[in-house]
């Protein structure tokens, strides 16, 4: 089955889960899992995107901010 373990194993497993952790506590804990790995999905895409996302975005940023600079010191 899984690596090794049987379903003997795997049975005596899950009632020891749940004698620790109780029929109520189970799945919140599952629910609180699946958001804490939706949130880690969500982290890698938008990292993954940050890092292959284009330059030239960022390129005409810098030229605003230089043409703002320059606008603000012949203001002064």
């Amino acid at each position: 089955m899984l690596g090794g373990i049987g379903a003997q194993e795997l049975i005596l497993i899950l009632l020891v889960i749940l004698l620790l952790f109780g029929a109520k506590k189970i799945p919140e804990m599952a629910q609180g899992l699946g958001k804490g790995m939706r949130e880690f999905r969500k982290a890698m895409k938008d990292t993954q995107d940050e890092l292959t996302k284009p330059e030239a975005p960022a390129k005409e940023k810098e030229k605003e901010k230089k043409e703002e600079t320059k606008e603000s010191e012949e203001k002064k």
